[in-house]
């Protein structure tokens, strides 16, 4: 069984207002360090907002005042939401780090990134998943 493209979540006003009400933590997966890619502008955005952000990158020590991390299982903090900024076959591997952390509710593939298989496994693993939207957009239509 396939999820439907995109999730039942993403369209969910109601839901995606609900997330981010419940987040705290946000994993960033994929964040560059250049202030010009939507991973740096989004995640500097989420961070005014009073979102605490954990960088996950494969070079760098520090983003936006950040530690770096190599993975998600590096993180030593409860993590609400993992947002992720990669190729969407990424996302396959994504979910079943995501899984065995035990702590991710929100399972987030930024504009642009739809991976049917990895969201319905988020969801098999009790996590919320929504595609193809932007954290940042949606913040800003949702809390004007």
């Amino acid at each position: 069984m396939q999820c439907p493209m995109p999730t039942i979540n993403t369209n969910d006003d109601k839901k995606l207002k609900e997330i981010f009400e419940n987040t705290q933590n946000i994993a960033i997966v994929g964040l560059s360090p250049d202030p010009t890619k939507a991973s740096h502008i989004v995640a500097k955005y989420l961070q005014e907002k009073g979102f605490v952000i954990f960088p996950v990158y494969p070079k760098e020590e520090f983003i936006l005042g950040q530690k770096v991390y190599r993975s998600l299982s590096e993180i030593p903090k409860r993590i609400d939401m993992v947002d992720m900024f990669r190729k969407p076959a990424f996302g396959d591997e994504l979910v079943l780090e995501a899984q065995k952390r035990g702590d991710i509710k929100y399972f987030w593939l930024q504009l642009g990134i739809v991976n049917n298989e990895a969201c319905h496994k988020a969801e098999e693993f009790g996590m919320v998943a929504v595609q193809n939207k932007c954290t940042k957009i949606e913040y800003q239509r949702l809390f004007r």
